[in-house]
């Protein structure tokens, strides 16, 4: 499927997702996020790939949402109760672009240059591991716009980062660097180049690419729901999770492979068949 927001493409089971509008600053309107709903429930539903990696062209990741979002209908300023439901709806469509990167059935991987702004950092803060560039930096614009971020960032990012530094970013709008960014583990690594960046997180992909997919989605999804809840709801909920992913064929696939000096050679997760 050809997408006017971005490029989308599998190879050595990494999926690479890269936002390709640069002249734009790679803005996200209307387009893009039914596009990007689109290309991950399909990466979700058919697993062609065991990790992906988003990156952007250009001289930033993205500025954010398009500024002509805001004057179309959906998100224009309702007037009545009976309105403000309907763009409650609209707001839950969009969270639900990011949210869905959150739960798709392999790792994602984000390779951030330039500015991060905006939704940006909420696409950025639903990502499993975060690589920057050296010049890169995340803002969250929204309070320097008149309205409060909404489509993640201020739910997630004090999970990744101390709250009460996550407070001063959301409340001034200020720019956080790279060097601040890693020096708080929102970034795992800083690169001199985007060309390096990619080329190790293409590297992380293939190494999670090579174990088994099953397990890696059963960690992701242990990380996950430990993020939300207690320590004993968590344990209790990996017992279970446990009893449901545990495969006997890969754990002897895996070690076979270390005893015989090989790559191991795993099943693919199988594509989700939809209901009718």
């Amino acid at each position: 499927m050809t997408y006017r927001s971005f490029e989308l493409a599998t190879a050595d089971r990494v999926a690479h997702l890269k936002l390709a509008r640069p002249d734009e600053m790679n803005t996200m309107n209307a387009v893009f996020f039914s596009e990007l709903a689109a290309a991950v429930a399909s990466l979700h539903e058919r697993a062609p790939a065991r990790a992906l990696v988003i990156s952007s062209t250009g001289k930033h990741f993205t500025a954010g949402m398009a500024l002509d979002v805001f004057s179309g209908t959906s998100l224009a300023m309702p007037r009545s109760a009976s309105e403000r439901t309907a763009f409650r709806e609209v707001i839950l469509a969009l969270q639900e672009s990011f949210t869905a990167l959150e739960r798709l059935r392999m790792p994602v991987i984000a390779v951030i240059q330039g500015g991060c702004i905006g939704g940006g950092v909420d696409m950025a803060c639903a990502c499993d591991i975060r690589y920057a560039t050296a010049d890169a930096f995340f803002c969250i614009q929204e309070t320097n716009i008149g309205m409060a971020a909404d489509l993640g960032t201020l739910q997630r990012l004090p999970k990744l980062i101390p709250e009460g530094v996550m407070r001063e970013y959301a409340y001034s709008g200020r720019r956080m660097p790279a060097a601040r960014a890693r020096e708080l583990g929102l970034v795992n690594e800083i690169f001199p180049t985007q060309a390096e960046a990619l080329a190790a997180a293409d590297a992380l992909a293939k190494e999670i690419a090579a174990k088994a997919p099953t397990a890696v989605w059963g960690t992701k999804q242990a990380i996950t729901h430990a993020r939300d809840h207690g320590v004993a709801e968590s344990l209790d909920h990996m017992a279970l999770l446990q009893a449901a992913i545990w495969a006997s064929d890969d754990i002897r696939e895996a070690m076979m492979a270390v005893k015989d000096k090989r790559q191991p050679n795993f099943e693919d997760l199988p594509p989700i068949a939809r209901f009718g």
